[in-house]
This record gives structure tokens, sequence and C-alpha cells, in this order.
């Protein structure tokens, strides 16, 4: 069986060695800084990553298990998960940035068009949720049967018959 030449080094850093920290981050960053590249595409986000990773590497240490697998293997798997938590959390902020956006958007056409808001209002409420999905939210059809769980030719109905009350409201 191999010896793993990154234990040692662990080890006294789980001690507290930044002499010893020094030299695992200098035989192993190459690797995990590749790692976040590919993974965050984004050469600050993954530079932040990789601070994190060896942030919690050196804190962490002493919570390292031999019989869980190489030393190199645990720090790989510190800095993929830290990268796919950066990636879950783009990920939220860009959809509540959209939201916001959309919901912006959607309050400022209400506000604008008092007619416009008292004909929505007077759709039956799964006409206007589905208008309210694909024409403000900017859903396809097909997302919003997968949201509403419906049919697809009721959910085209809804916007169909939906649209035409709209138009005669507005007197378009």
């Amino acid at each position: 069986m191999q010896k793993d030449k990154h234990l040692p080094w662990l080890i006294a850093v789980a001690e507290g060695d930044q002499k010893a920290f020094e030299y695992l981050y200098k035989d192993t960053s190459g690797l995990l800084n590749t790692i976040c590249r590919k993974m965050l595409g984004n050469g600050a986000l993954a530079d932040e990553a990789l601070q994190e990773a060896y942030v919690r590497i050196w804190h962490n240490a002493s919570d390292y298990q031999v019989d869980k697998g190489e030393v190199l293997s645990w720090m790989v798997s510190i800095a993929r998960y830290r990268c796919l938590d950066m990636l879950r959390y783009q990920k939220v902020r860009q959809e509540q940035d959209l939201n916001e956006e959309h919901n912006a958007q959607e309050q400022i056409v209400v506000e604008e068009n008092s007619q416009l808001s008292h004909c929505i209002e007077a759709l039956a409420p799964e006409q206007r949720q589905a208008i309210h999905l694909a024409y403000f939210r900017g859903f396809s059809h097909s997302e919003v049967v997968s949201y509403l769980g419906d049919p697809m030719g009721t959910v085209k109905s809804w916007i169909r018959r939906g649209l035409s009350q709209l138009k005669r409201c507005l007197g378009i």
C-alpha cells in the first residue's frame, strides 16, 4: 500500500503548524486551483473558492479521517463542495434578481394602466395566473404547464380565452 505523502503535513497542520500548511499549499494548490477554475469558469470566483477551501482545510485538518481516503481526495472534495456552494448561491441570486426585475416590470405595467389592471382582475383566476406566468414572468407554455400541473390544451385555452377577454375589455 502506497503511503499518503500529504498525511504528515496535514497532521502537522491540525496541530497549528503554519510551515506544514505552506508546504501542503505549495504541493496541492495547482490541482485545487485547476478544479476551481474548471467548475466556476470565473477567475475571481475561482480564487475566492480556492482561498475559502484552504481556510476550511486549515480549520478542519483535525477532522480528517485516514480510513475515509487520501488527504488529497479530502482536500479536493472540500474545494469541490465550496465551488458547488458558490454555483448554487449564484443561481439563487440570479433567480432573485430576475424575480425582482419581473415583479418591478409587472408593477409598472399595472400602475401605468389602471384599465388594464381592472381588466386583468376581471379574468377567471386560472386565466389570470396562466397569463401572469406567460406574459409577466416569461414562462413558455411548457413551463406554465409544469408549474400549474394542468394539461397543455387547458393552459393554452386559458391563455387564449383570457387574452381575448382582455382585448374586449380594453377595446382593442
